[in-house]
């Protein structure tokens, strides 16, 4: 016999499945995961609950602009998170397609480092934490993971010193968006609007969100230099993570991995 939880979720599931239907066909999809809901929401899903934690954790304690959330959908084994539908452009399709003035592009690349600023000043619940709002982890962990696990003591070998050494050190965690493409921010009349896409955000070592950005440079070049004299950089950290990227699809994602 259902229990009342099982009937609450069953009617929540429908409701949404009916409201997902009828957004597809009246007003369509939304990237990959949004479908719109109306003419000023979206549904999004399925999501992982770290994105709902963290775009309530930054409207609590920051000014960045991110989507307001409505609700929220607990289904048996996903979230969906009904949020603003933030209207506008994305910054890529806006810088490339010759709709920002030189003026505005400085602008919005001092909008963004002052919303980085914001989120680098958070203070982190832990030292050397590393892991999303809610969750830990630890700096150790993380440095091993883009080390495709080699212990530290063997990784001048296969690495090279720098990268023992920039692995060995003791770094501040900041809170960072964690996936800086121009993609995940909206503008509207030259002015940033919105970042969306907090799934991969949360507490990362100091330097992540600089290196990060180098990572995605490859189509819009003047973007990433006019982003890079505004923010602190991390050159020696870089010059590290690359030589580890270069055994990896993506950061963080060892080859063995991606082709599991």
């Amino acid at each position: 016999m259902d229990t009342p939880r099982d009937i609450f979720y069953s009617r929540r599931s429908t409701l949404l499945s009916i409201r997902l239907w009828v957004g597809r066909r009246v007003f369509g999809a939304v990237g990959q995961l949004g479908v719109r809901a109306s003419r000023n929401r979206i549904v999004k899903g399925p999501c992982e609950a770290a994105e709902l934690t963290a775009l309530q954790y930054v409207a609590r304690h920051t000014t960045v602009s991110v989507p307001n959330v409505y609700g929220v959908y607990h289904c048996p084994d996903s979230l969906y998170i009904e949020l603003e539908y933030v209207h506008g452009m994305d910054v890529q399709r806006a810088w490339l397609g010759g709709y920002l003035s030189p003026p505005q592009k400085k602008q919005m690349v001092s909008e963004i480092a002052g919303y980085i600023e914001q989120l680098r000043s958070l203070e982190p619940p832990q030292k050397e934490i590393v892991g999303s709002a809610s969750l830990e982890g630890g700096l150790t962990i993380f440095h091993c993971f883009f080390r495709k696990n080699i212990p530290i003591e063997d990784s001048t070998k296969v690495f090279g010193q720098e990268v023992t050494d920039c692995h060995s050190r003791s770094y501040r965690s900041c809170f960072t968006h964690a996936d800086p493409c121009p993609r995940n921010i909206i503008v509207d009349n030259g002015r940033v609007t919105a970042r969306i896409d907090w799934e991969f955000s949360g507490w990362y070592p100091e330097h992540w969100e600089y290196t990060k950005a180098h990572y995605i440079q490859l189509i819009m070049p003047d973007w990433y230099e006019g982003l890079e004299s505004a923010i602190t950089k991390y050159d020696e950290k870089l010059k590290a993570e690359w030589t580890t990227w270069t055994q990896c699809d993506q950061p963080g994602m060892p080859v063995d991995m991606c082709n599991a």
